[in-house]
């Protein structure tokens, strides 16, 4: 599937070859990408789901001559990329996603779909599949996985919120990220960070924010996905990240993102807006610049593993059991490296500089889903 190569090329532009390689299985249904914070076209000036150079990775080569396209995928497979609010809640975000899903799946005549999250769009994902099923009167998403997802929280939101050095404003230090996109229409950048720290943030905004509060209002939203969910887990390595995230992370504020349970396992015992208790540890790499290893796991973890000369895959980690309950993982799914993604928050995004092949990492997931009823 590795697209350096000449000859495949070559096929590809004289319409006789159209996917790299054709092991790459088609789901049944199909698939929708959610965003994270800032925006589905515009990323650092990329795009969000793109390839590092523009090109979405979703679109198959189902066209004559089609070259910008991913070729790793096969020919048939339909995918689209929605777009919500940027910067708002999930409570807003979510119910956004399930009205684009509709519209999509009215448009290309199916009725179930499968969905990748990433960031905040794995927690979108979760409410939007909840309101198509009640709405349909039953359950419309087949497979789930998220990327990179804040399932129970992230320390750096309520940095931001708290304002910690260097942090002027909540809008200024997300745009220091994401650009100008904050600064667009509608956007609400305080609820949107408020929705990402694990405990209710304020008791006198009369609103009950917050991932707990969110995982156990939309705690049925493993029965409205109906054959698997799963996640992919992300964490920094060494200095070949963002250098925004690693200041952030190492230089201003250390995540520690990989203890082990409180006492009581739905607590944010050490208060630093994510579940769980850091391990003390300043020099393992337990984050991904933005959310803890420990935040991140949804149903199986999936493990990723790069092939020369043939597809990528991905394979889940049963040892490491299924996650439903958002706000009760085991100490193994806070704390476990194992089958971790050495990639930063943005790198398996179009933005990030990486030398992840975003093609193959996301054709992996979606062979994952045809592979698990999607």
């Amino acid at each position: 599937m590795k697209k350096v190569f000449v000859m495949g090329l070559v096929l590809c532009m004289s319409g006789l070859f159209t996917a790299a390689n054709a092991t790459v299985r088609k789901t049944a249904n199909p698939v929708v990408f959610a965003h994270g914070l800032a925006g589905w076209d515009n990323l650092l000036g990329y795009f969000y789901f793109g390839d590092g150079v523009g090109n979405f990775v979703g679109d198959a080569c189902d066209e004559f001559l089609e070259v910008v396209c991913n070729g790793g995928l096969n020919s048939s497979q339909k995918a689209f990329a929605a777009g919500v609010q940027p910067f708002a809640s999930s409570e807003v975000r979510g119910t956004q996603l399930a009205d684009q899903i509709q519209s999509y799946l009215a448009t290309v005549g199916a009725t179930y779909v499968n969905i990748i999250g990433h960031s905040q769009g794995g927690i979108d994902a979760r409410k939007a599949a909840v309101v198509l099923k009640q709405r349909k009167g039953f359950t419309v998403v087949k497979t789930m996985v998220s990327v990179s997802s804040p399932h129970r929280g992230s320390p750096v939101a309520k940095y931001i919120l708290n304002l910690g050095p260097g942090v002027t404003s909540v809008v200024s230090a997300l745009a220091t990220f994401y650009g100008n996109t904050v600064y667009g229409a509608g956007n609400d950048p305080i609820a949107a960070a408020k929705q990402l720290v694990y405990n209710d943030y304020s008791s006198t905004d009369g609103v009950t924010t917050g991932m707990k509060a969110y995982n156990t209002a939309y705690a049925s939203y493993s029965t409205a996905v109906s054959n698997r969910l799963a996640s992919v887990i992300t964490a920094q390595q060494g200095l070949d990240v963002n250098a925004a995230l690693y200041i952030l992370s190492k230089g201003f504020y250390d995540i520690d993102g990989d203890g082990a349970s409180c006492a009581v396992a739905s607590d944010d015992c050490d208060n630093d807006g994510a579940l769980g208790k850091g391990n003390g540890s300043k020099t393992d790499e337990d984050d991904d610049g933005l959310v803890g290893i420990n935040s991140q796991q949804m149903g199986y973890r999936l493990a990723y593993s790069t092939c020369f000369l043939c597809d990528d895959y991905m394979t889940q980690d049963t040892g490491l059991g299924y996650l439903t309950d958002m706000n009760n993982p085991t100490s193994a799914q806070q704390s476990s490296h194992a089958d971790v993604v050495h990639q930063d928050h943005l790198d398996v995004t179009g933005a990030g500089t990486t030398t992840l092949d975003r093609d193959e990492f996301y054709a992996a997931i979606i062979d994952y889903m045809a592979a698990n009823g999607g």
